[in-house]
């Protein structure tokens, strides 16, 4: 019979006294059950989830005992999720802290047969409620396990009411069971129809929001991940920076919860919160996604003759093409009699001023070979050195052709570093990629604002950076946050192709001078040097040898 149809000939044999307290019950449950959709609806967190769920049914059927199990991955057993034992004081899994190291629940037996023994076994592949007045009473069921426990606790188990809790798709994704309904005066009695009603209500609310949470953390879950792969992608392409994209998003992360945490000095008003914090550590993540499409011989371009390969060793031939081409004419030269003594002497001479040219020669390319590797500023008088050694020529397949190319000649003569303006312009453009591609991704409103932050990594308080020439005014502080991250990383960190790795009392005095350029924050980079964050950064990525100062 439906149940509705028993709550009905139950309540004629009622009397008026017993029907305003059914009344006055179910308006308390109903206002329960109201509050319980606004709850697990907002709710986010997932232990939390659960343990609202087994709250509010023992609430709604006034229950002194509850279990939660959760579907296994395999969907083969059923996990305990949460215990509650009112009158024993009993709270295991959930937000409790005390671990369920019971074992799961099996569904099926070795051959693959439903197990339909034990009642939450049969709710879960049924997907059918169950209700008993008195368990010892039941036949149809395994309750070995039940009476071990009262017979060990000195607890009585008697009524039981099981629910599956049935997402959208009618999948089971767990059981919730409670024990022993108390009437007002505490005695144990069966689970009412009504109760039963609310509890398979609950159960399907509980299963959509659980449902809901899950998809959510899947989802971000899938965020963080792919994220993460395109940034080590990113890295990958280079052997020199790769960690360099991890290493920026958790510094920018910690300097944003230490703001957060400080409760003096100038930022004592600030307070990120955790979406806002998240917010901050994506854009780290996310921030060089535009060197994506920067070619990997700028990005590793380690010496100044370096494209996809160390041109210096197309030099080095040049060089020593030169040296024969030297000695080849003073054969030439020699070619007749040398028994005489005039032809001894000048052969003599010969040999001598060759082996003048040659000594030219070897230290013309080993000045060449320095300047490659860009280490120092390049003086006027070692440009003009360049130029002049350029003017040489050397014999290729019967054609002259210069010792040194116009490109060879424009790259060695690169001021500072390794790369020409046009390469340092490709690598700069790598934030308007940024810029562009982050733009046009469909960030959820608590992610809105990584584009900005991302593409702001490289602007300076002065308007003196790029690619917008920003100033102070337009720079928030979670962009101020990862400037810096990006700045003090690019100094310590130890693997760049064109420098080594600062120690921390340089990098820290380069960033002085920054900030006396008014380039970075002076108060973010106060509070990072108050706060110790450097050491803190130190300790974990770098190297024992860089660590000079506390």
């Amino acid at each position: 019979m439906d149940l509705r149809l028993q709550s009905s000939y139950a309540l004629r044999s009622k009397s008026k006294d017993e029907l305003l307290d059914i009344i006055r019950q179910l308006q308390e449950q109903v206002k329960v059950f109201i509050s319980v959709g606004t709850s697990l609806s907002t709710e986010k967190d997932q232990d939390t989830l659960l343990e609202k769920i087994v709250t509010y049914a023992k609430k709604i059927t006034q229950a002194d005992a509850a279990t939660l199990y959760m579907m296994a991955d395999d969907e083969k057993k059923l996990c305990f999720s949460i215990v509650h034992t009112d009158s024993m004081n009993i709270r295991m899994g959930g937000t409790s802290g005390n671990p369920i190291n019971w074992d799961p629940i099996t569904l099926y037996t070795e051959e693959g047969m439903p197990y339909l023994e034990m009642v939450a076994a049969y709710v879960a592949l049924k997907k059918e409620k169950l209700s008993f007045e008195d368990v010892y009473h039941v036949k149809e069921f395994n309750f070995a396990g039940t009476r071990l426990f009262d017979q060990k606790t000195g607890y009585r188990t008697q009524s039981m009411l099981a629910v599956p809790m049935l997402n959208h798709l009618n999948e089971v994704i767990g059981v919730l069971q409670l024990i022993n309904a108390k009437n007002r005066e505490g005695e144990t009695v069966p689970f009412t129809t009504e109760s039963q009603i609310l509890t398979e209500a609950l159960a399907s609310q509980a299963a959509v929001a659980i449902t809901e949470n899950r998809l959510i953390h899947d989802l971000e879950a899938l965020l963080n991940a792919i994220i993460q792969v395109i940034a080590s992608a990113i890295d990958e392409k280079s052997k020199y920076t790769r960690g360099h994209i991890e290493r920026v998003a958790e510094l920018a992360q910690y300097l944003a919860q230490q703001l957060s945490e400080s409760n003096e000095g100038f930022y004592k008003d600030v307070s990120f919160s955790d979406e806002q914090i998240n917010e901050i550590r994506f854009a780290g993540w996310l921030h060089d996604i535009g060197k994506i499409t920067t070619p990997e011989y700028i990005v590793d371009k380690s010496t100044k003759l370096e494209t996809i390969y160390d041109r210096l060793h197309c030099v080095y031939l040049r060089f020593e093409l030169l040296k024969k081409d030297l000695e080849l004419e003073m054969w030439r030269k020699l070619a007749g009699n040398l028994d005489s003594n005039s032809e001894n002497a000048k052969r003599n001479m010969l040999l001598k001023d060759l082996q003048a040219a040659i000594q030219e020669i070897q230290e013309d390319f080993s000045f060449i070979q320095h300047m490659n590797e860009g280490t120092e500023f390049l003086r006027e008088e070692y440009k003009e050195r360049i130029h002049h050694i350029a003017q040489k020529t050397v014999m290729i397949n019967e054609k002259k052709h210069p010792l040194l190319s116009e490109d060879e000649v424009l790259n060695l003569t690169i001021p500072r570093g390794t790369l020409t303006d046009h390469e340092r312009q490709l690598i700069n453009y790598h934030v308007v990629v940024t810029d562009k591609m982050l733009s046009s991704l469909p960030f959820p409103k608590k992610l809105k604002n990584v584009p900005s932050y991302a593409a702001k990594h490289h602007e300076h308080l002065d308007g003196s950076g790029y690619p917008k020439g920003l100033r102070a005014e337009n720079l928030e502080l979670p962009a101020r946050i990862m400037a810096m991250a990006d700045i003090f990383e690019a100094l310590t960190a130890p693997d760049r192709p064109y420098k080594k790795g600062k120690t921390l009392s340089e990098a820290m005095k380069i960033m002085e001078i920054m900030v006396r350029e008014n380039h970075i924050d002076p108060n973010l980079f106060a509070f990072f040097k108050e706060s110790k964050g450097y050491l803190w950064y130190a300790k974990k990525f770098m190297n024992p040898e860089q660590i000079d100062m506390e």
